[in-house]
């Protein structure tokens, strides 16, 4: 009853005084003290929308569709992620849904930048499920809409741009040439082989 006069210092299950503290309150006074997570634990979603190309490939992967984005394709590179790889989409919309996750951890593993990591936020629980809806884009509505505007316009400027095509000579089929006023020939007869009945077995004696 002495010994338990103070309490024990959380340690992680991983540490070598894990099973040596003994002596002690075990009791966290939670939120004021926080039991230590595991640095490969998965827990809370978070994207660094900088160095994002919205490739989609997270939200393809993802079990539970938990992962919405609306991509916007931009005219030329918008710059690069921290690991020198080239944006050129922009991010319209990128919203993860915590209240679907299972926390399987593939979208992570098929990040092409590492922009999307599990951190070790554990408690996130709220009294509306709609708060668990995190969003990581930044662009406002008129942004997006002036970048639609832009693609939109390089597009048809491209299209406009693009060489006319020769076409290739229309096969003199018998529905041309009755139109050209030309005589059509004579359809052949098709050939059907008669199919005889089938006899009995011959016997065999």
């Amino acid at each position: 009853m002495l010994k338990a006069r103070k309490s024990r210092k959380p340690v992680i299950i991983t540490d070598d005084l894990y099973f040596q503290s003994t002596e002690g309150i075990n009791t966290i006074q939670y939120p004021y003290e926080m039991q230590p997570v595991p640095d490969t634990g998965r827990y809370r979603l978070h994207n660094e929308i900088d160095d994002c190309i919205v490739c989609d490939k997270c939200a393809k992967i993802c079990p539970v569709n938990c992962i919405t984005i609306e991509p916007i394709k931009a005219v030329e590179e918008i710059g690069k992620t921290s690991d020198g790889t080239s944006k050129r989409i922009y991010a319209a919309k990128f919203d993860i849904d915590m209240g679907k996750c299972c926390f399987c951890g593939l979208c992570t593993t098929v990040c092409p930048t590492e922009c999307l990591t599990m951190t070790k936020v554990y408690d996130f629980s709220v009294f509306d499920i709609r708060e668990h809806n995190y969003v990581f884009a930044e662009m406002t509505e008129a942004e997006i809409a002036e970048k639609k505007r832009l693609y939109e316009e390089h597009q048809k400027n491209k299209a406009a741009a693009k060489p006319v095509v020769a076409s290739e000579p229309i096969a003199a089929t018998e529905e041309n040439k009755e139109a050209a006023g030309e005589a059509p020939k004579a359809a052949r007869p098709v050939f059907r082989p008669k199919i005889k009945p089938a006899g009995p077995p011959p016997s065999n004696g």
